[in-house]
């Protein structure tokens, strides 16, 4: 272990060294391109090749890496480079956790220091607009391609710096991938995209990573072509092709010098007077719920949004709060709110094999003894597991599905 410390420690000076020595080339009153980066990088390491062997691959890696820490995210760039990794969880200039294929690996790469972390932090924040310091510790944030960023700095996180990346595909997630990954039945996915042809508003719940996020911009690209869509957003993640009329709202953080904040809400109601044919809104967390709700009641049905919840009757419990947290309803008014602008709610879960899959899709159907009555359509139902692992299951349609205002 020391010796792997200490070698580590070399090869980080070495580098360092030879870092400095191209930043003092490098003309930074003009437009230096990265090639000319490169030719400077490559004429230092063959200058260093001079006072002794350097392997290729060292040779390589240097080059890379001192690239990487001058024009791009430093450490972090490589696994960004990484097409394979869906998650990316730095713990301090010492720990790196990354996810493939659903399970969490540690990884080799290091930060060679907290500076340098702070650095790249202060990098992607500047580029999305966002401040995080000290005296504002959280932010979410995101990197050009869409990938989201959330950042918490010490005092609140004690062995931070933490940064946590979601990636997201280059390609959006269609339906026919969900089909073919089991995470939703043919059968179920044609019905859902002739509800939402036709307009019904639906709230997709799950828990953290069931893939709630993903299963709305597959929805989402259902939305006929000749209507006009406003998507509202914390970070913008939704990646709807279809639709060429369509407006992209991202809030923004009350810590941005000289600037007020602008929430979710705010969104919402600005949205109404840009003549949206729907709404769709990332994640509702709070006093917005009830923004969206009466958007849903007021002429703009086939909205949609997503939840965090465990299941479909939780979702409306969840709801429920989130309008209290708004505005103090009666919760009978709430609940005719809810009945009248949703009709679907589509569960997602994340199982024990790190599948995620719809376990659940229900209907809200009335009212009855002033309880929300939901009815069962479809249900998943484990069968077993493959030798691999994988449990095998079956989504299973339920109860009459005639009787609704859409079915």
């Amino acid at each position: 272990m020391k010796e792997e410390k200490a070698a580590f420690g070399e090869y980080n000076k070495l580098k360092a060294d030879l870092q400095n020595k191209v930043l003092s080339e490098i003309d930074f009153a003009g437009d230096t391109s990265d090639d000319e980066i490169q030719e400077i990088i490559d004429r230092e390491i063959i200058g260093l090749s001079k006072t002794g062997h350097f392997s290729l691959d060292l040779r390589k890696k240097l080059r890379k890496e001192i690239f990487y820490a001058i024009r791009k995210l430093d450490v972090l760039q490589e696994l960004l480079d990484m097409p394979d990794i869906t998650e990316i969880m730095i713990n301090g200039t010492d720990n790196i956790f990354i996810e493939k294929n659903g399970r969490l690996f540690p990884h080799e790469l290091r930060f060679e220091s907290r500076e340098k972390l702070n650095q790249v932090i202060q990098q992607i924040v500047a580029e999305c607009n966002r401040t995080v310091n000290e005296a504002s510790p959280i932010v979410d944030a995101r990197l050009k391609d869409g990938t989201r960023v959330n950042v918490v700095l010490s005092p609140i996180a004690l062995n931070g710096p933490i940064i946590t990346i979601r990636r997201f595909p280059e390609e959006p997630v269609t339906m026919d991938d969900l089909i073919r990954y089991g995470s939703i039945s043919e059968e179920a996915a044609g019905w859902l995209k002739d509800l939402v042809e036709k307009g019904c508003s639906i709230m997709i719940s799950g828990g953290t990573g069931s893939g709630k996020t993903t299963f709305l911009n597959v929805l989402s690209n259902f939305i006929p072509p000749t209507e006009r869509i406003i998507t509202i957003e914390d970070s913008a993640e939704l990646q709807i092709k279809t639709i060429p009329n369509i407006v992209r709202l991202e809030t923004r953080d009350i810590h941005v010098e000289g600037c007020r904040e602008i929430t979710i809400r705010d969104l919402i109601r600005t949205s109404l007077r840009m003549r949206p044919s729907r709404i769709i809104v990332g994640e509702v967390r709070g006093g917005e719920a009830i923004d969206l709700l009466q958007a849903m009641n007021t002429g703009h049905p086939g909205s949609m949004s997503t939840i965090h919840a465990n299941s479909a009757k939780d979702m409306l419990s969840r709801l429920e709060t989130m309008v209290l947290m708004g505005t103090p309803l009666p919760l009978t008014a709430i609940r005719k709110q809810i009945v009248s602008g949703v009709h679907l709610i589509i569960q997602l879960g994340r199982l024990r094999d790190n599948s995620r899959r719809v376990t659940e899709i229900a209907e809200i159907c009335g009212m009855k003894n002033e309880e929300i009555q939901l009815a069962p359509l479809y249900q998943m139902k484990e069968t077993g597991e493959d030798r691999s692992g994988k449990i095998i299951s079956a989504l299973l349609r339920k109860g009459d599905m005639n009787n609704g205002l859409f079915l």
